[in-house]
């Protein structure tokens, strides 16, 4: 068994646990957060080869979302959460923007990941009524501060991004990118929020 696996501790209850067993597990989670980057490009991976029935497939399409955020000269961040807005469409087809959010929210500002968590209600503006629902449901969220800054990733980073012929960025031309802003988190749910 390689050493990143190794068993440190011997408790089977956690209430059992010493203050030595949760450092030892401290110790691995943070090696094993350093990985959390490749992961989420793993996963990313997994939206390759499944088009939705749309012109291109799901990875295109979030490659065209990034690749069209950084040509605009967005900052890393707001690039990062463009190629990871659908990577829940793998896993949690009925609540993808949910997954995204939840994996990006550490790691990036309140109003990003207010974009990606709101993205998808946002995005039916351009087709829910062609399925006989109401194309303005985003108005439930129009006293948000973040309103105009969803309507405006909708339309020109999302709705725009599913064209064969666009001359769209590689997965790996991104990858530094995700390193960076999976590096560090800005906020934990173990930790109060910065003042």
């Amino acid at each position: 068994m390689p050493d990143d696996d190794a068993i440190d501790t011997q408790f089977t209850r956690m209430q059992d646990a010493t203050r030595e067993d949760y450092q030892a597990i401290a110790k691995h989670a943070m090696a094993f957060g350093k990985g959390l980057p490749d992961r989420v490009l793993a996963h990313l991976e997994l939206l390759r080869g499944d088009s939705g029935g749309y012109a291109v497939d799901r990875l295109t399409h979030s490659l065209q979302s990034a690749t069209r955020a950084l040509r605009d000269e967005r900052d890393e961040e707001y690039v990062v959460c463009a190629l990871l807005h659908d990577m829940g469409d793998s896993i949690a087809t009925a609540n993808h923007a949910d997954l995204a959010a939840v994996v990006l929210e550490p790691y990036v500002s309140e109003k990003n990941h207010w974009i990606v968590k709101h993205h998808a209600i946002f995005q039916g503006y351009y087709f829910f009524h062609h399925l006989g629902l109401d194309r303005n449901m985003r108005d439930r969220y129009k006293d948000s501060e973040h309103w105009k800054d969803c309507v405006e990733f909708c339309g020109r980073f999302d709705q725009n991004c599913f064209d064969p012929a666009y001359d769209t960025l590689a997965l790996d031309d991104f990858a530094p990118m995700v390193e960076r802003v999976f590096r560090t988190p800005k906020r934990s749910i173990y930790l109060p929020d910065p003042a």
